[in-house]
């Protein structure tokens, strides 16, 4: 098997979604899947020497509702579905949608999503996913050099991916045809003899897109690629990850930054130093935790939400609401009512 693709830092390890639930179904004969591959995706391995940095191309055919889905996770690389037939639930971000047939899907290597909520409906979904060499969005795009694209089209499309985030787009008849395309060459499971009609047919699948998102002429905003947007990113995710014994310097290295570029752009984000935020957060957390969970230590309780000792917990959580964890625990059985931290 081959290695999991890792495409974080050490602080917070994320993999390319290995799609196994799917996999899975293919192997139990719920539905039809073709695939070629690199790393850990659904499909044939495709020869080393083929469109480098093309990571998964594949299409599923599943004719009845499925008892499956592919939960939240990240692609080390842009990935573009298309929904040929049925519908399914997607999601982005926190934002849902039902895709119906002819939902063409973009999406960045830094946004989380998942088909299927819970489930995936029954449908035909063909996929392509590129390493365009970024994993947060300030970094600089690279396309691979096969894109036979003018560099002012890739430069155009660079801008328009990075600089608007909108998944969902009803296709156009020369991206669907395309996908089509691409549905026939999987078939043929020949990736090596389908190497030059491969290139031309995702390439025009670019240069389509493309067009198609010209045409909609989508305001662009430019913070979306910034220093500042990935820090924001990294601070609202940051409540998912309060058991991780984050320093300044693992804050600023998961973010790619200095300790002290990092604290400035949190100061101006949150109004409050990173250190500061932070035990915010667990504070709130950990208060949450002492009422719905009287059964739990308070040392349990300090030790879920990253403080390395009771007492050191005990004194920031004074710090933030005016009491200990014990008070605020009692205070809070007394009134008969959750209470939160402010």
């Amino acid at each position: 098997m081959a290695e999991p693709i890792v495409f974080q830092d050490k602080d917070r390890v994320y993999y390319a979604d290995s799609c196994e639930p799917l996999k899975a179904a293919a192997r139990r004969g719920e539905l039809h899947l073709r695939g070629w591959k690199r790393g850990n995706y659904p499909g044939e391995p495709l020869p080393p020497h083929l469109l480098p940095r093309l990571r998964s191309i594949g299409v599923w055919d599943a004719a009845r509702p499925q008892s499956w889905g592919l939960d939240l996770h990240c692609n080390e690389g842009i990935e573009l579905t298309y929904l040929a037939r049925g519908k399914t639930a997607f999601e982005v971000d926190g934002r849902e949608w039902l895709l119906h047939k002819g939902d063409l899907t973009i999406t960045r290597p830094w946004q989380f999503h998942r088909v299927g909520k819970p489930h995936i409906g029954p449908s035909r979904l063909v996929w392509v996913i590129i390493d365009v060499d970024v994993r947060r969005p300030n970094q600089r795009w690279r396309w691979p050099e096969w894109l036979i694209c003018a560099p002012e089209e890739l430069k155009r499309l660079t801008s328009l991916l990075r600089h608007n985030e909108q998944p969902v787009w009803q296709a156009d008849e020369n991206v669907a045809r395309c996908f089509r395309n691409l549905e026939v060459l999987l078939e043929e499971r020949q990736p090596a003899k389908s190497e030059t009609r491969l290139t031309l047919t995702i390439n025009e699948l670019i240069i389509s897109i493309l067009e198609l998102l010209e045409r909609a002429h989508i305001p662009l905003d430019a913070h979306l690629s910034t220093t500042q947007r990935m820090v924001e990113m990294f601070l609202d995710e940051l409540p998912h990850h309060l058991d991780v014994e984050w320093s300044l310097d693992g804050m600023a290295h998961e973010c790619g930054l200095s300790r002290s570029q990092f604290a400035t752009y949190c100061k101006q984000i949150t109004n409050m130093t990173p250190v500061t935020y932070l035990n915010a957060l667990r504070v709130s957390a950990a208060a949450h935790m002492l009422v719905q969970r009287p059964e739990a230590s308070i040392t349990e309780v300090a030790g879920i939400y990253g403080f390395n000792s009771s007492q050191y917990f005990a004194t920031v959580f004074q710090r933030y609401t005016g009491q200990t964890p014990s008070q605020f625990r009692d205070e809070a059985g007394d009134d008969g009512q959750a209470a939160t931290a402010t």
